[in-house]
């Protein structure tokens, strides 16, 4: 029996390039919605679009992100990752497909919820995440990858969460606010902390190697991460639990300064003459700078809100797309370089994250925030989204 390799697989497929490789069809689409969702949720402030949706416009707005936007975001590396780590084959052609309608499902249930009955929404926006998680598992257990069982057990809590806040809304909660938001967020920061400190080091020495530079970051997972990690757990599910008070605030001021310990002992400051390498540092940045201003918050019983956003669209919304900009140029076959476009999405983000922190001071900063997150989303779309949805060039890796 031949094995095929996973370029030989890849090539076998004679069916459309956007289902080649899982990165493709969610990174498309995950930068497609959210642009989508941006613009409703602008029409819905600005009292012009009435949703259709069982959920209240905030909670709509804070699932589709959460949920729907990372989602999709992480199915497209995990489906790219695990091949790697497992050493098995991709998930290509109509699997990919299959797995891909089931997200879209999700958006159009969630969406038009209001005339549907009350269970469906929930039930099929679910079966994406408990689909991928089963995938993924199997590939683990196939390749016999344990390590990376921790990464499952954070889709798996992230998946809860989904069928939390569905939950909540269900009972009349204004989901936006409840434990389910809290506990996904905290998973995504989990998660950003996990797989970021395994690959902010590793692409951060590659590219001083590449300079010449003789710095180098700490390597990932020392003992200093681990313990960084271990204290996380806690904290972070102390500020699900119990949002509100002095002493969750404390803990995460104290989870702040860990963080940017492990950060510092990176070499972020060496790596600012290269986009595609202090866009992760930046991002990550904003795990601690999000946890600090969140703590002070509730320590001086200030408004949380603007805080989370800083985790929201700074950690999250940065880093995703650090990371989809860095997955495509690799996988197909383009040299990591990041041009003016990509600077100006990089650059865009940050500004929405920081626009969107003056909200408290400035009602007008949320609407500029938001157009700021189009033109980082729609630039995106500029720069990649013909690699995306092209084939690869032939004679390219």
């Amino acid at each position: 029996m031949t094995v095929q390799t996973t370029a030989e697989q890849r090539r076998a497929w004679r069916g459309p390039a956007l289902l080649s490789y899982g990165f493709r069809p969610f990174f498309l689409f995950a930068a497609v919605w959210v642009i989508l969702a941006m613009g409703l949720w602008l029409l819905v402030l600005a009292g012009r679009f009435d949703l259709p949706s069982r959920f209240d416009p905030l909670s709509w707005h804070a699932h589709e992100f959460l949920f729907g936007y990372l989602g999709a975001v992480l199915a497209g590396f995990l489906l790219t990752a695990v091949p790697n780590w497992t050493g098995r084959l991709p998930i290509v052609g109509w699997r990919l497909a299959a797995l891909f309608l089931l997200w879209c499902g999700g958006r159009g249930a969630v969406m038009i919820s209001v005339g549907l009955p009350p269970a469906a929404a929930p039930v099929i926006d679910l079966a994406f995440p408990l689909v991928l998680g089963a995938v993924i598992l199997h590939e683990i257990i196939a390749g016999r990858n344990w390590r990376n069982l921790m990464v499952l057990g954070l889709l798996t809590v992230f998946a809860l969460a989904n069928g939390l806040f569905h939950w909540e809304a269900l009972q009349g909660d204004v989901a936006a606010q409840g434990t389910g938001l809290r506990l996904g967020l905290a998973t995504a920061i989990m998660m950003i902390a996990v797989i970021g400190g395994r690959i902010i080091p590793s692409f951060t020495r590659n590219w001083l190697a590449r300079m010449e530079n003789p710095a180098r970051p700490a390597p990932p997972l020392q003992r200093f991460d681990k313990l960084t990690l271990l204290i996380s757990l806690p904290v972070l599910l102390l500020w699900v639990l119990l949002p509100e008070g002095a002493m969750t605030g404390g803990a995460l001021l104290g989870f702040s300064g860990l963080h940017l310990i492990r950060q510092a002992r990176w070499q972020p400051l060496q790596t600012l003459r290269d986009p595609l390498v202090w866009i992760l540092h930046l991002a990550y940045a904003f795990i601690p700078v999000g946890a600090f201003a969140l703590g002070l918050a509730l320590v001086t019983g200030g408004s949380s809100a603007a805080a989370q956003h800083l985790w929201m669209s700074g950690a999250i919304g940065a880093m995703t797309l650090a990371v989809m900009s860095r997955a495509t140029l690799g996988h197909t076959g383009q040299a990591l370089q990041a041009d003016r476009v990509t600077v100006a999405v990089y650059l865009s983000i940050i500004a929405a994250t920081a626009l969107r922190s003056l909200a408290p001071l400035w009602a007008g900063a949320t609407h500029l925030s938001g157009l700021f997150w189009l033109f980082a989303f729609a630039g995106f779309l500029l720069a990649y989204g013909p690699a995306l949805w092209r084939a690869k060039p032939r004679g390219s890796r």
